[in-house]
């Protein structure tokens, strides 16, 4: 959905220019980027101390073999000799554990509590381009009720509904990505101003979703039935808001 391009703000050129997922996700790679990039050097100068760090090496290969075993062959991994790798790595970790898995996760209720408009089973085969003479006759007398025979019982409507319902939800002491800063980085000045710096980008992050979704002229995010895209909004209050990114993966 994009291809690579140096003179395009983020590196890159969507094929699909109103994309609320792909601008909104682009603007929290970048912050999550260029926190990783204050933070890195701090404690990995030059590509030595990356490749003499023992744990580091170990932590790697954990991921590669063991966490993803059935792809530990592929070509594609990244290699882990320099600073930059290392940052390159984090922050798609960073990225998949917390802007990623929010897109996905926390508008699920959204989408799919009201059954119709995203069913989670079909009880009978949903209509075909060529039907039977006798499912053709039975959809024409009456459409609604071939729909309600394929659509989920109340039963599994309701099961179904719950789940998402706890799925989406934010916990009351959820933490949110760049909100509150680690106990031992306040002793460590460049870090914390680091911090601030990503806290304050995040911030603006808000505003810049707030301003996206107002705009008439993205038709995919705003104007008459058209639902906001806030799912990539960094901060939510408690409770099924369709926005919040938490720090890590959270359910």
């Amino acid at each position: 959905m994009a291809v690579e391009d140096p003179s395009a703000p983020h590196g890159v050129k969507l094929v699909i220019e109103d994309y609320p997922y792909a601008n909104d996700g682009l603007l929290i790679w970048d912050a999550i980027k260029e926190w990783v990039s204050d933070y890195v050097p701090q404690y990995y100068t030059d590509a030595s101390l990356i490749q003499s760090d023992t744990e580091l090496q170990a932590w790697w290969t954990e991921i590669k073999t063991v966490g993803h075993g059935d792809k530990k062959d592929e070509p594609w991994w990244p290699e882990l000799k320099t600073p930059d790798d290392l940052i390159g790595i984090l922050t798609t970790i960073i990225w998949t554990a917390s802007g990623h898995h929010a897109a996905v996760n926390f508008g699920q209720f959204d989408y799919g509590a009201y059954f119709p408009n995203r069913p989670t089973t079909a009880r009978v085969p949903m209509p075909v381009e060529d039907p039977s003479p006798e499912g053709k006759k039975k959809f024409l007398e009456r459409p609604e009720a071939f729909l309600l025979e394929c659509f989920p019982s109340q039963l599994q409507a309701t099961v179904i509904l719950t789940i998402l319902d706890v799925l989406s939800n934010h916990s009351p002491d959820e933490e949110y990505i760049g909100g509150q800063i680690e106990p031992y980085w306040e002793d460590n000045k460049v870090i914390k101003a680091a911090f601030e710096r990503f806290h304050g980008k995040l911030m603006e992050i808000e505003g810049i979703i707030d301003a996206r979704n107002a705009d008439l002229s993205l038709k995919n995010r705003s104007g008459a039935g058209v639902v906001p895209y806030e799912l990539l909004k960094p901060y939510s209050g408690p409770g099924v808001t369709g926005k919040g990114v938490p720090n890590s993966i959270s359910i």
